[in-house]
């Protein structure tokens, strides 16, 4: 089971994203689907979730509403194959999009560049001569700019299964701060992270818009890593929280899947009704809603 899952907030385009996403990357696939029930924010049937895999990495998508946008704060990174690959991934996801850096050569990279597709979610891609996979990438500017490391840190301190890879600092020959982040690889539990400081002037940060699911295998772990998470941060309802730095996390019991979708609907609507009056997911609490439905 991949522990932490990616998770795309779309104004009532998740299905539509969905289905592009899994077309043009490789190992693509459609998982389970959720839909709203009667009374919630979406009409009856309408789809809630979709989790997917790219790259045959897990991911999750959700018809959330208009109140969250995405940004550059967190991106995509896909290291590609072949030039072929990279050049045809680029076209797809540039179709609609806008370039932020444009597919070229770079001291770094023979073959990268940087874009913003169609819905707003940013992909950076990179000629790595490795079959495809994806990284998280993290910016911190503005009034973040500086943080990249310390968050790293934090982090890598929060899970069992974590470690640094490298970390490359700005010198004051670069132009911007000395000693900031220049670019950060690290790894949670499997999945491949990068970090970077970006200066200032940028006018955007770290939104819902795409939070990292932690999926938990019991109360235990749920209580672990939402206290943790949260330190500094902000906690909000459903297992959402802000971290200090801003990025959005879900702190979420692997078996919130099954109990919002008892085959019993009046079961399944109790237990949505017990978790919209949560903050911290409380699985005794879900079970006994179920069971008193």
């Amino acid at each position: 089971m991949q522990k932490i899952v990616p998770f795309l907030w779309f104004n009532n385009q998740a299905e539509e994203a969905v289905n592009f996403y899994t077309a043009i990357f490789k190992n693509g696939k459609i998982g389970a689907i959720t839909r709203y029930k009667e009374g919630m924010p979406l009409p009856e049937g309408a789809v809630m979730t979709v989790d997917f895999q790219i790259a045959g990495q897990d991911f999750g998508a959700l018809n959330g509403g208009p109140e969250f946008n995405f940004t550059p704060a967190v991106s995509f990174f896909v290291y590609c194959e072949t030039r072929e690959e990279i050049d045809t991934l680029w076209k797809n996801l540039l179709e609609g999009g806008e370039v932020l850096m444009e597919l070229d050569e770079y001291p770094f990279s023979e073959r990268y560049g940087w874009v913003m597709d169609r819905y707003g979610v940013s992909w950076q891609l990179s000629l790595a001569r490795v079959p495809q996979k994806i990284a998280y990438s993290l910016l911190f500017v503005d009034d973040l700019n500086g943080k990249a490391e310390e968050a790293v840190n934090f982090y890598v301190s929060q899970f069992n299964d974590a470690k640094i890879n490298l970390i490359d600092r700005y010198t004051a020959e670069d132009g911007e701060r000395e000693g900031n982040v220049r670019f950060a690889s690290f790894q949670l539990e499997g999945q491949e992270f990068s970090a970077m400081d970006g200066g200032g002037g940028h006018n955007f940060t770290f939104t819902h818009a795409i939070s990292f699911m932690v999926k938990c295998d019991g109360q235990k772990e749920v209580d672990y890593f939402w206290d943790n998470l949260s330190q500094g941060g902000e906690t909000e309802p459903c297992g959402w929280l802000r971290d200090q730095f801003g990025v959005s996390w879900q702190v979420v019991p692997t078996i919130l899947y099954d109990l919002l979708n008892d085959p019993d609907e009046r079961r399944a609507k109790q237990v949505m009704n017990a978790l919209l009056q949560m903050e911290k997911i409380d699985i005794a609490q879900l079970q006994e809603a179920r069971e008193l439905a």
